[in-house]
């Protein structure tokens, strides 16, 4: 079968090693008076200003406030130091103001690899593609990600597996972005049991580290397929954690596409599938215990069925919705998404 398709890469540099020894001099390569973005790893780029108020989901006014801090500094470069929160709010500066950022990820976020931002606003989570938000670099040190506890890293890791699976069908879905996507759930496979099992192991964090790139490459390409549409209106309407979010509703967008995806996905996950890799890992599994109540679910499936993205690879009825985000909220077991 003949191969047609069109795809574009990000422009992007990478270092994978210690931030201590390679950080002030990707700094340097982009300017003189940096600013950095975010509450971690204070000993890092000492006496540089630092802005702290990083909040989930980058609501408009806090970017706003971020925005005046970074005129008055006067900086030439953003430095995000932090999970995905850290580097939206580098993300929404420089989209008004063009600064280069370099990141420094300490969890499986993947926002560093893609060119999305995000802004919330009176309950609704806008998102858009914009190169200036493209890191120019980034620092991954998995020694940055052994302060993350193990329940958090889980949900990291698995938001990082949803970038994976929704590249497999996502509007802008192609050969390269899925087995960039196949690649990324090998290695987040491989290394979330072992954060599980060897918490202080930074080869079992190096190994996530690099399964979130990949998945995140493969994100920024392929495009925000359904799993990360519903995510986001859940995050952005009901302030639900971004993390913990992606990690509960993925198997039952899994199981609502079902066939469509289960022979490529089911030689990445091994044997075991999604499921097992859940259970081992001790995944998040209701969206109840984050805040979200049943009552909600009507007001969620309105707003998701606004946005499903088009060739989903089933349709999406606001009864596959309202049956979805309920077992959702309960926790209710699903069939083996492979």
């Amino acid at each position: 079968m003949s191969l047609r398709f069109t795809h574009e890469t990000l422009p992007q540099r990478v270092v994978f090693g210690p931030a201590a020894e390679h950080l002030a001099a990707e700094v340097a390569r982009l300017g003189s008076r940096p600013l950095v973005i975010g509450r971690a790893a204070a000993d890092l780029l000492p006496g540089v200003p630092r802005y702290r108020d990083v909040v989930m989901h980058v609501p408009v006014d806090v970017a706003e406030r971020a925005r005046a801090f970074t005129a008055d500094s006067d900086a030439d470069v953003l430095v995000s130091i932090g999970g995905g929160s850290a580097t939206g709010l580098a993300k929404a500066i420089a989209l008004t103001t063009g600064l280069p950022i370099v990141a420094v990820p300490t969890t499986y976020a993947g926002s560093e690899a893609t060119d999305v931002w995000g802004l919330t606003e009176d309950g609704r989570k806008t998102t858009g593609a914009d190169r200036r938000v493209l890191p120019r670099t980034i620092v991954y040190d998995a020694g940055l990600t052994l302060s993350l506890p193990v329940r958090l890293s889980v949900a990291s890791g698995l938001n990082a597996v949803a970038h994976c699976v929704d590249s497999m069908w996502a509007p802008r879905a192609d050969p390269i972005n899925q087995a960039l996507a196949l690649a990324g759930i090998r290695a987040l496979s491989g290394g979330l049991p072992r954060i599980v099992s060897r918490p202080s192991d930074p080869e079992g964090r190096e190994q996530t580290l690099y399964g979130a790139h990949l998945a995140a490459v493969a994100f920024a390409s392929a495009g925000s397929g359904l799993h990360h549409k519903i995510c986001h209106v859940l995050g952005g309407m009901f302030d639900l954690p971004h993390a913990q979010t992606h990690a509960v509703v993925l198997p039952y967008v899994m199981e609502l596409n079902g066939v469509a995806v289960s022979a490529l996905l089911a030689e990445a996950f091994g044997p075991d599938g999604l499921h097992g890799l859940r259970e081992r890992i001790g995944a998040p599994r209701a969206l109840r215990d984050f805040g979200f109540r049943e009552s909600d679910i009507p007001a969620a499936v309105a707003a998701i069925l606004a946005v499903v993205p088009p060739g989903n690879p089933v349709a999406v009825t606001a009864g596959d919705l309202t049956d979805l985000l309920r077992r959702a909220w309960a926790g209710e077991p699903t069939g083996d998404p492979r």
